[in-house]
């Protein structure tokens, strides 16, 4: 039996912020390497559960111009609740105890 394949310099799984990244920076640092990105999902983005709160520090460091270039990133964070969910229910987490990133 015979199988199609193909060959890359680096396979990264999962098109995930990590995967996504990895592969960016990959790239940066050599525009000749060949990489792919495998994600089961049907599209990225498709194993999100919500929306993600994101510090655009990383971003910003990853790729300076991703404003400009019309990111769909137009909603700053106005309000934060935190909740334990269970099958009783929610239960609210006051916001102190979060890490700073969370904030």
């Amino acid at each position: 039996m015979s199988r199609e394949s193909m060959e890359y310099d680096v396979v990264i799984v999962g098109a995930g912020p990590a995967g996504l990244s990895a592969a960016i920076r990959l790239k940066q640092l050599d525009p000749d390497l060949s990489v792919v990105v495998l994600e089961k999902g049907s599209e990225v983005g498709a194993h999100i559960l919500s929306g993600a709160v994101l510090d655009p520090a990383g971003l910003d460091a990853l790729i300076p111009d991703w404003r400009d270039r019309g990111a769909p990133d137009t909603t700053e964070v106005s309000d934060d609740r935190f909740y334990l969910l269970g099958k009783g229910g929610r239960m609210k987490i006051p916001n102190w105890p979060m890490p700073g990133f969370m904030k």
